[in-house]
């Protein structure tokens, strides 16, 4: 693998942030600085921080990120459910979504994983 572009984990990490903002374009325009915005940066961040981790000159560095990448995703998550909660998705939408969220996240835990083992 040659760039961050290369990778899996990225990729669907990118459609993921697409899936947010057409699923966000439709939230009451008065979240646009509250719920909107912090979903949207939350999935930005997971691969951003992927993109940069690979760009360190490190293992440990890379690992770091990686590990930052899970917190953005575990708070996305978190901020879904609270979308739901008050009808800003509907089920599907969220469970369409969510799904996506925990295959990035198994995906995630598997290559941090096997990064630790690499010598």
């Amino acid at each position: 693998m040659s760039t961050f572009r290369d990778l899996l984990i990225w990729q669907k990490s990118m459609t993921l942030v697409t899936q947010i903002y057409q699923s966000t374009n439709h939230f009451p325009k008065e979240e646009i600085f509250g719920l909107t915005s912090q979903i949207r940066r939350s999935a930005i961040s997971i691969p951003s921080n992927i993109a940069e981790g690979f760009g360190r000159e490190s293992k440990q560095d890379f690992l770091r990120f990686l590990n930052i990448s899970i917190g953005s995703l575990f708070e996305l998550q978190t901020q879904l459910e609270i979308a739901k909660n008050i009808s800003f998705l509907n089920e599907n939408e969220f469970n369409n979504i969510f799904e996506n969220s925990r295959e990035i996240e198994r995906m995630l835990v598997s290559f941090i994983k096997k990064l630790k083992e690499r010598n």
